[in-house]
């Protein structure tokens, strides 16, 4: 068929696609493109650069779809169908990938793949649904933990010292705290710009904070631009992962540097400040996230205790319910008026029946 004869019969149809064995061709309100297809990673050095900012981020969503590139064996396509993700998904699950890892990884795709479905590059998109993640049990360091663990830190480095204080009385992130510049500081409050939900905050800082992030004499003359910039994410983690195998914490998986961010939010909910004001100060983006840690929060549940062990009589009695903290205006039985309590008052007239020429 020539491309006059496909032009002359598309008046009667919206949308037709011809194929042949080199090529395929999306015809349109009279006109003729040729359907191409890509590669996942061919689309995402497309649009890597769009679609995200520069960080330890975006490399990991390098690291997510380079695997599921693998996975895919370089299949080149047009269309993502949905047979294809649960296939993909299948496979990440054999690999031992749990629901967390996988919707993180399908987050990164799905975010490619409507940019790529955008820009016309693909013609169908798949149902991303999020796999059901478990509560896990949130690791934080005790007092004593702490302090073993950042003085084994201090005899290696005393910048990486200085930063682990700050991570833990800041809760902000490692990447946050690394990026960090003199500008952010202005008196008692630190701001931080650089997040990973893209929204800045501000939050004020602890005595010890203030002391560790004073700015140390400098031999080679230049000041640093920031208070943490000496060090990179990898030495940091190098001389973290020294002093907890040194202090007797190198089997437990979870003593990472992030654990001074959940140490932070456990103290603060612990602490007794409600979770709303715990989300501003750990800059989370939705309220779920903060509500990890609610459980934390046992001093809130203590009044239920006290109820619960109220003695029966008091329970039964009918002045219970009006002395009551919890009792309200429908519950509690409202006294009369005192002109009806008074005794020898005259009882209400019937009303007098109508008579008829009324």
């Amino acid at each position: 068929m020539t491309n006059e004869a496909v032009q002359e019969g598309g008046s009667s149809a919206h949308f037709a696609v011809f194929s042949s064995q080199n090529s395929n061709f999306r015809y349109t309100y009279n006109k003729i493109r040729e359907v191409k297809s890509y590669r996942v990673g061919e689309l995402f050095a497309a649009y890597r650069d769009i679609l995200w900012d520069d960080g330890r981020h975006k490399y990991n969503v390098s690291s997510f779809i380079g695997e599921i590139d693998e996975i895919l064996l370089g299949e080149r396509f047009s269309t993502f169908d949905q047979n294809t993700l649960d296939n993909l998904i299948g496979t990440l699950r054999q690999r031992g990938n749990s629901n967390a890892t996988i919707n993180r990884k399908m987050a990164a795709l799905s975010k490619l793949l409507r940019k790529a479905h955008k820009m016309g590059d693909i013609h169908s998109l798949p149902e991303f649904r999020r796999q059901k993640e478990r509560a896990g049990r949130i690791r934080f360091l005790e007092r004593d933990e702490e302090a073993r663990l950042f003085a084994a830190i201090r005899s290696r480095s005393e910048d990486a010292y200085r930063l682990s204080v700050f991570l833990v009385d800041t809760g902000c992130r490692l990447g946050e705290a690394l990026g960090l510049i003199w500008n952010d500081i202005q008196e008692h409050r630190v701001s931080f710009w650089i997040t990973k939900s893209g929204r800045s905050r501000t939050i004020p800082m602890t005595e010890r904070v203030k002391e560790v992030i004073k700015l140390l004499p400098n031999t080679e003359g230049r000041r640093p631009k920031g208070p943490f910039t000496k060090l990179t994410q990898a030495q940091y983690r190098a001389i973290w992962n020294e002093a907890k195998t040194e202090v007797g914490l190198g089997a437990d998986e979870q003593v990472v540097p992030h654990i001074l961010r959940h140490t932070c939010a456990s103290r603060l909910v612990q602490g007794g400040i409600d979770i709303r004001r715990v989300q501003m100060w750990l800059g989370h983006q939705t309220l779920s996230m903060t509500m990890r840690y609610a459980h934390l929060a046992t001093n809130d549940l203590d009044g239920c205790v006290t109820v619960l062990e109220k003695p029966r009589n008091q329970e039964s009695s009918p002045r219970s319910a009006e002395n009551s903290m919890f009792a309200s205006p429908l519950t509690t039985p409202t006294s009369a008026p005192a002109s009806r309590k008074a005794k020898g008052s005259e009882p209400a007239k019937a009303p007098r029946k109508r008579s008829k020429g009324e």
